[in-house]
């Protein structure tokens, strides 16, 4: 049996990433209807919010749902003590130590997962007692390691070392790349611009369409002095590069990001002046579909892809 449908008692290896402004209830539980496992992302959301979505996920599903935590965000204990309170049994942390809050949610009974960018780290979240890590690629979308290792070298790097459960996450849109994934070691993946524009995703339309309109090359990784994270190349990004001509400060930095960009892009559909976070697995993405499609076409490639694997010659 897969080591990941056995930890989430799921049908298939599939996880939704927990992405800012793209997971709320309705994608969460659409992916955990469809047989992968859904994630709300509480990275985007205050916790009384948080409270809402996790109670209307339990009345949309029966099946396992999580949710993402951000550990860098003031209000974590809230965040920790709602999702114990809500009755939440599988929690996936970043941005943050994981050995702050495992052993906390390790009795409460929960199941814990952390997300890597490095073989380093997932060793350490593997000696805090996380039940399983996600290692995330350069590729992916959003904040990203300073490693700037691509996934086709860092799961078998992590594979390498450590024992517990692995989901292989950044430029994962496809069976093929779960199935490659998978043969570098992966026990399941973790799928986040796909899943970002699907019908369920919160995001809005505006930027759902702009993922299926964005091309190979199309985003970049910026802002390493703040927190690497990668972008579509639109006029905000644009802005950033001028100013990194002019060798900015840090604070420089800060002042042209200013606060919610984000939200402006990718909720609120600002696609001049938002923060559009995309993995570059965008170009292989070229319709919005429902949940339930994405995930059985997968699963269909996945299985195609499986048999031909067995048919290589040399």
């Amino acid at each position: 049996m897969n080591k990941i449908t056995q930890l989430f008692n799921i049908k298939y290896p599939i996880i939704q990433g927990g992405m800012i402004w793209n997971s709320g209830y309705k994608l969460a539980s659409a992916v955990s209807n469809a047989g992968g496992l859904g994630l709300i992302g509480a990275g985007s959301m205050y916790p009384e919010v948080l409270r809402e979505h996790i109670q209307k996920c339990k009345k949309a599903t029966d099946k396992p749902f999580g949710v993402n935590i951000p550990m860098l965000y003031p209000n974590i204990e809230e965040i920790m003590n709602i999702v114990v309170d809500e009755g939440v049994k599988i929690v996936f942390t970043s941005a943050g130590n994981p050995k702050t809050w495992t052993s906390f949610l390790k009795e409460k009974g929960i199941t814990v997962v952390h997300v890597v960018s490095s073989s380093v780290f997932a060793l350490k979240a593997q000696d805090v007692g996380v039940d399983a890590v996600v290692a995330e690629g350069f590729e992916a979308g959003g904040h990203n390691g300073r490693e700037e290792t691509t996934t086709l070298t860092l799961i078998p790097m992590v594979r390498e070392k450590i024992q517990i459960p692995l989901i292989a996450a950044g430029g994962i849109a496809t069976g093929r790349g779960m199935l490659a994934a998978m043969v570098l070691g992966a026990d399941g993946v973790q799928v986040g611009s796909r899943f970002a524009a699907s019908v369920e995703s919160s995001a809005h339309n505006n930027f759902k369409d702009t993922i299926v309109n964005t091309l190979e090359g199309g985003t970049q990784l910026t802002l390493k002095e703040l927190a690497p994270v990668r972008l579509v190349k639109n006029k905000f990004y644009q802005d950033v590069q001028d100013l990194y001509q002019k060798c900015p400060s840090k604070e420089e930095l800060v002042q042209l990001l200013g606060r919610a960009r984000a939200k402006k892009g990718m909720f609120e559909g600002d696609l001049d002046e938002g923060e559009l976070e995309i993995g570059q697995v965008a170009g292989l993405i070229h319709e919005i579909l429902p949940v339930e499609e994405i995930i059985q076409q997968m699963i269909a490639e996945f299985e195609v892809a499986s048999k031909e694997k067995t048919t290589f010659e040399f």
